[in-house]
């Protein structure tokens, strides 16, 4: 016998985890994950950290419109708080301040309370910068650490209370419409539904492909994470900073010091781990910018971070492929914008109204790729 539903995700990490949330208010909602428990991948591997300034132009208005939902959760969404404060520092070497002149500009039009600081005040936000990384310096005092596995969970858990069912272990092997259905068939069994949603991350061209959608060039990048131990246990009150010019990024946590070298390495869509050129460029690039020496690396991970060619994600019904709704190419972004993303893209899929200040969803649809 097959399960039939209004609408399937295939991907249980956040993106179609609040996608589930927001839906299944409204449609039946089967969420089909691929691994033995949702979010072993991207999600499961964020940085964890909620910063409009973070992403560009193209992004902030997703994540601005989600941190009323993030900050004041409906009561009983989630078992504590999902976010804390943190802020965020931009900084920039001597010879590149023109860079945060430009973010300075860039965010400022958009309403998002920064501010520039001057060698002094950066150097009280963070001691350990070395005099080069201090001349000025970008602050985004409203950039929270977000509790990642907290939201997935509220997002999950809220969904099956509202109907929705979860199958794990469901690897996707085929995607055929027949009828003005979709039967998918899995390693679980065979599902059918009126719309497949494709929110399977670093494996969304592949589900594209078994749809007979064309695929959209989305590429999985790995990213990597290094905690450092620097000898004696970090300010946990200092901020997330940013190198402007995107080549590395550091916040404390539990007496370490997370570093990313903000890499971007194409990859194949798998359990990405770590290489070790990787890890000797970020402890590199840390010790550059502060004065701070890291003494032992505790332990290192990677993830995949997946994009469309315009680093934007795509939100919306392929063109070609009746019922089959992308929403994929979250980037780096998907935790912190998987409030308004979950809740445009349910909208979209039923047809309804929704709306939020500065986001055009026209400007995530699949269809900007057609003539590409």
């Amino acid at each position: 016998m097959t399960d039939r539903y209004d609408v399937v995700v295939v991907g249980a990490g956040i993106a179609g985890a609040s996608l589930a949330w927001f839906l299944s208010r409204q449609a039946s909602v089967l969420l089909i994950e691929a691994e033995t428990h949702p979010g072993l991948h991207s999600t499961g591997r964020s940085a964890a950290f909620f910063a409009e300034t973070y992403g560009g132009p193209g992004v902030q208005p997703l994540t601005t419109a989600s941190k009323a939902f993030l900050l004041q959760p409906a009561a009983g969404f989630a078992e504590g708080p999902l976010v804390t404060p943190r802020g965020a520092l931009h900084i920039a070497a001597s010879d590149a301040q023109g860079a945060l002149d430009r973010l300075e500009r860039t965010f400022r039009a958009t309403g998002i309370a920064i501010e520039r600081l001057d060698a002094d005040a950066a150097e009280a936000r963070a001691p350990l910068l070395a005099p080069a990384w201090r001349k000025s310096a970008v602050w985004d005092p409203e950039c929270t650490d977000i509790e990642v596995a907290r939201l997935h969970q509220a997002f999950l858990a809220g969904a099956r209370r509202r109907g929705a069912a979860l199958v794990t272990d469901a690897r996707v092997h085929g995607l055929d419409r027949s009828g003005g259905r979709w039967r998918i068939e899995t390693r679980a069994g065979r599902f059918e539904a009126d719309i497949v949603v494709n929110a399977a991350g670093a494996w969304a061209d592949e589900i594209a492909v078994l749809a007979g959608a064309r695929p959209l060039a989305v590429q999985p990048l790995r990213r990597t994470m290094v905690v450092a131990d620097l000898g004696e246990p970090v300010n946990p009150d200092l901020p997330v900073v940013f190198d402007v010019e995107g080549r590395f990024y550091f916040k404390p946590d539990a007496g370490m010091m997370w570093v990313s070298p903000h890499d971007e390495t194409p990859a194949p869509a798998s359990d990405v781990q770590p290489e070790e050129i990787d890890i000797a460029v970020a402890v590199d690039r840390f010790e550059d910018a502060t004065t701070a020496r890291v003494r032992r690396v505790a332990r290192s991970w990677a993830g995949l971070r997946s994009f469309a060619p315009d680093r934007l994600p795509v939100y919306g019904f392929a063109a070609d492929a009746p019922g089959f709704f992308w929403c994929a190419g979250q980037g780096g972004f998907g935790v912190q914008t998987s409030p308004a993303a979950g809740a445009m893209a349910a909208a979209l899929i039923t047809d309804t109204a929704w709306s939020a200040p500065g986001v055009d969803p026209e400007r995530y649809a699949p269809g900007r790729f057609r003539d590409k």
